[in-house]
């Protein structure tokens, strides 16, 4: 491998935050680090996104927002599509419920991916006399309208997991980096391929932005190894069953030739290692893998024991979006982006030179835990989602 392409973990991470992640209160940092639920043998510390940020992260001014409690909030979620979601979305009940005495009411919509009701959505939560306004946008550029109108008409707006494209149309977005995240991963695939090799990109839903920013990062990476050829690029939904059949179509082309699978999480990344196991490959013949969030996808890389990388984007996003919205309704600054620590996960004996585990596989896999189970949750150790319910005032 080429010392140009040999980035370093400190250069990878830090051209990968596009700013991140300390609100003050009271004149100390609050670290987001509690609602990522980190394991006590992983990182801990602020997100390295705001860490090893190169640039600066602008701090708002939120006094304009100041208000005597209860509060009324909106919450418009773009879906409960996926695994991931539906833990993202318990997290903001869960976050709702641990503020219910500060709260009036806190109202929840959900689009069910359909970006015209989530606009309709929003604007029945306005004619509502909300204080602030949560979203988890559906797509990039259909929600911008209707949240410039929020903020014009006085309304705070936060936004969790999925963000607008004008920045004057939120208060804050709280992320867990998605350029981070696609960053090390590919690096982390390139440099164990020793820069050369033939890939398949599985990114999530086509038009969201933690997918299309994940894949231009992952892209970026790529594109600095000449060696790595991008046989295909299929967008996936973030769907296991589709991460195998789109992955089963490109070993029916391909076949051997399939070098590694960059997955943007392990929801499709899943599905394309069944898709492998499937079609007759011995578990030392599957390609290097990507893609964290599911247990499914644990549990396979240390059953099988292909070389692994994952990287949760942490579904405690909302909670900590909800923690920062109620420093918005009571006049704290807070910043313009918000990261959410995550844990960079690698099977034993794959570290490469640039990426290194913060936690080894065999110590964060939950083998007592479904396959469907999502990690990062934030919501203690007694978390399931099949029985999980919040109470907080609706």
């Amino acid at each position: 491998m080429s010392a140009k392409f040999l980035l370093n973990r400190r250069q990878a991470l830090g051209s990968a935050a596009l700013g991140a992640a300390a609100a003050l209160a009271g004149g100390t940092i609050a670290s987001p680090v509690a609602a990522s639920a980190a394991p006590s043998t992983g990182y801990s510390g602020l997100p390295r996104t705001f860490l090893w940020n190169p640039g600066f992260n602008d701090l708002v001014d939120t006094t304009k927002f100041a208000k005597e409690g209860p509060y009324t909030i909106g919450f418009s979620n773009a879906s409960q599509a996926d695994l991931w979601l539906v833990t993202f979305f318990q997290g903001v009940e869960w976050a709702a419920a641990k503020h219910g005495v500060e709260l009036k009411q806190f109202i929840v919509t959900d689009a069910n991916s359909d970006t015209t009701k989530q606009v309709s959505d929003i604007q029945d939560l306005l004619n509502q006399e909300i204080d602030l306004l949560l979203v988890n946008p559906a797509t990039a550029d259909a929600l911008d309208p209707i949240l410039g109108r929020a903020m014009a008409q006085g309304i705070p707006v936060v936004t969790a997991a999925r963000r607008v494209q004008t920045d004057d149309n939120f208060v804050s977005f709280v992320t867990a980096s998605d350029t981070a995240l696609a960053r090390l991963s590919a690096t982390w695939l390139a440099e164990h391929l020793g820069g050369k090799g033939k890939i398949v990109l599985l990114p999530g839903l086509a038009g969201a932005s933690p997918a299309e920013m994940r894949l231009q990062a992952a892209r970026e990476v790529f594109g600095q190894a000449p060696g790595i050829e991008i046989l295909d690029t299929q967008y996936s939904g973030w769907s296991p069953a589709n991460g195998k059949t789109l992955m089963a179509a490109a070993i029916q082309r391909f076949g051997k030739d399939i070098s590694g699978v960059w997955a943007d999480s392990g929801l499709q990344g899943s599905g394309s290692v069944e898709a492998f196991l499937n079609a007759g490959f011995k578990p030392e013949e599957i390609p290097p893998h990507t893609g964290g969030d599911l247990n499914r996808m644990y549990k396979l890389a240390a059953e099988h024991k292909f070389p692994f990388c994952g990287i949760d984007y942490t579904p405690s996003v909302g909670i900590a979006a909800v923690d920062l919205a109620m420093k918005v309704l009571k006049g704290v600054p807070v910043p313009k982006r918000l990261d959410v620590n995550f844990q960079v996960i690698v099977s034993e004996g794959h570290e490469t030179v640039s990426v290194k585990a913060d936690v080894p596989l065999k110590e964060y896999v939950a083998l007592d835990k479904p396959d469907d189970f999502i990690m990062g949750h934030g919501m203690g150790p007694d978390y399931d989602p099949k029985t999980f319910a919040a109470n907080y005032p609706r």
